[in-house]
């Protein structure tokens, strides 16, 4: 099978060409008749196997058939990350339908979207809360909507996004299409659907399991010893871009400072900074000026760097699904990519929880030459457990 299989309208097919899409996959190619016949749809698959394209390549061939300059189709998605990414699909699929969107978040200003949205937009890409802002001011209509997306569901949950989601589908009462996409199914998410989507077809690729493209290790040491160990491992192992998760927005920005004092090529991304901040960190890294990047769990989702050979869970997720996500970052698209996790002795229930989601155990990896029983500072050694 391949995109024109699909029939197309010429200018969508000529955004598919000019992004390089050739054999759609999985998910795409499962979804995307349903979705284009018009029923509501729950896509389940893993992050890195194609589901932005899935249903923007869709909305762009129903959209482009009638009335411009109306918001007929709306992207909810949980951070800002993923909404400029989504955007960014939109537009280079759809750069020759003549279709416009925007994306709308907190953290910048509202006057310069609100222009946007004024000046004509067919699809809006909004994160939840400022999306609330501009429904309680009146400063977007949502009453030629069409096609309503909520784009990562698990994340959004997870983030405490769901009564802002069910506030906003107040606000939209007439019949729409509903496109629920999502990594897992919570039972608060399959509540959810029951109550917004018609009569879904749930289209599933696989069960929630990181890609089989990327390997797995633990690395066993002390708290005070993680980032010389991760200093040590940047030293020692071929890499190319490099993410890197901690637990907080202060050890994101604590780490990555180190790393610049030691001369790396890397910056944080975490809450606390600005709009502005934020896209800069990311642009390094996706065009290679940063090879590090440092960061909390909002880069879990909304990261689209092909680029990426390694993972790296400074700190160790909290659950089994956040360690897909973070690890969904590496191994797209058939690549290979490596997951490297460290371990303390508090992490002993996540690891047996880790190790049950997996094939296999995950092997221990002790780094020959590292001393991994020096003390803290101002404290007596203490031995690693085995």
């Amino acid at each position: 099978m391949n995109f024109e299989t699909f029939n197309f309208h010429p200018s969508v097919m000529a955004g598919v060409r000019a992004l390089g899409y050739t054999t759609p996959t999985p998910i795409q190619s499962q979804a995307m008749p349903l979705i284009m016949q018009g029923r509501d749809v729950i896509g389940l698959a893993q992050t890195g196997t194609g589901k932005t394209a899935a249903f923007v390549l869709p909305i762009l061939q129903r959209l482009r058939q009638s009335s411009r300059g109306r918001v007929r189709a709306l992207i909810i998605s949980p951070t800002r990350e993923l909404a400029d990414q989504t955007c960014e699909v939109i537009n280079g699929l759809g750069s020759k339908t003549d279709l416009q969107s925007v994306a709308i978040y907190g953290g910048v200003s509202m006057e310069q979207q609100t222009r946007r949205l004024r000046s004509g937009v067919e699809i809006a890409v909004v994160c939840p809360g400022r999306l609330l802002d501009y429904l309680w001011k009146r400063n977007i209509s949502l009453s030629d909507l069409e096609v309503l997306v909520i784009d990562e569901a698990d994340r959004m949950f997870d983030m405490g996004f769901l009564p802002h989601i069910r506030e906003i589908l107040a606000y939209i009462v007439h019949t729409r299409q509903t496109l629920l996409f999502s990594a897992t199914m919570p039972a608060a998410i399959r509540r959810l659907v029951r109550g917004i989507l018609h009569d879904p077809v749930t289209v599933q690729i696989g069960h929630t399991l990181p890609a089989r493209t990327v390997s797995h290790a633990l690395y066993p040491v002390q708290q005070h010893l993680k980032t010389t160990l991760l200093k040590e491992i940047l030293d020692t192992t071929n890499t190319d871009s490099v993410l890197v998760f901690t637990r907080t927005k202060h050890r994101a920005e604590r780490v990555a400072q180190q790393l610049v004092r030691g001369g790396y090529r890397v910056t944080s991304l975490q809450g606390d900074l600005s709009q502005s901040q934020r896209r800069a960190a990311l642009t390094g890294f996706r065009n290679g000026s940063i090879k590090i990047l440092v960061a909390t769990d909002i880069a879990a989702r909304g990261i689209d760097v092909l680029s990426i050979s390694h993972v790296i869970n400074y700190d160790m997720p909290e659950s089994t699904d956040a360690y897909i996500h973070r690890i969904g970052r590496t191994g797209r698209v058939d690549k290979s990519g490596e997951a490297l996790t460290f371990v303390t002795n508090s992490d002993t229930g996540k690891i047996r929880a880790l190790e049950q989601l997996l094939d296999k155990p995950p092997e221990r990896v002790r780094l020959k030459g590292f001393d991994y029983a020096k003390p803290a500072p101002g404290k007596e050694p203490l031995l690693l457990e085995q």
